[in-house]
């Protein structure tokens, strides 16, 4: 086994945050779940990650029971389960010591939100020398205001401001910053062969 599946951040936090009525892929535990299926089939390594905000008072905060992976995904007693504190899946975490004492040297990184989380693993993962597969619609975003927009704006606003960034272009940037660059961007069909 020289292959891992990261999965990053499909985690209960999100869902309750207002925006994730306009996410970009409502089923990213299906999807998730047929790379898992497909990883451990394979007898590649499964990492599940999970983001935290000790302190925070938001829905990151541990304190408030939300960091645990959505419902439906079902981690081996054997997989790794950790958790980070940063954007990316290594600052904060042992996570590159973890993949190299088991001679780990590509990675497949799918999760929550494609254009941070995701991309900037990916990008630090291709930094340290990993080949990197971006499982492109096995991620997931929301929206993004426009840094001018105001405080408070209600999900019809955001969705109808035409300067908020929409969810197809957010993957479609993400797809153009990450290929050939840092990693391979692949489907699930791909990847799993069906």
């Amino acid at each position: 086994m020289n292959r891992a599946l990261v999965v990053i951040d499909v985690q209960e936090s999100f869902r309750r945050l207002p925006e994730w009525e306009l996410v970009s892929e409502p089923d990213i535990v299906g999807q998730v779940n047929r790379l898992v299926s497909s990883a451990r089939a394979h007898n590649e390594l499964v990492v599940w990650v999970l983001g935290s905000r000790p302190g925070s008072g938001t829905v990151f905060d541990p304190a408030l029971g939300h960091v645990r992976l959505m419902e439906g995904l079902f981690p081996h007693p054997d997989e790794p389960l950790i958790t980070k504190t940063a954007h990316n899946a290594f600052t904060t975490t042992n996570l590159h010591q973890m993949l190299t004492r088991r001679g780990i040297r590509e990675l497949t990184v799918c999760g929550i939100r494609t254009e941070q989380c995701c991309e900037t693993t990916t990008r630090v993962a291709s930094d340290l020398g990993f080949d990197v597969t971006f499982a492109v619609d096995a991620t997931a975003t929301t929206p993004i205001p426009h840094r001018d927009a105001p405080a408070g704006q209600t999900l019809p606003q955001l969705r109808d401001d035409p300067r908020t960034l929409g969810v197809a272009e957010i993957i479609a940037r993400t797809e153009y910053a990450l290929a050939g660059r840092f990693a391979a961007i692949r489907t699930v069909d791909e990847l799993t062969g069906e």
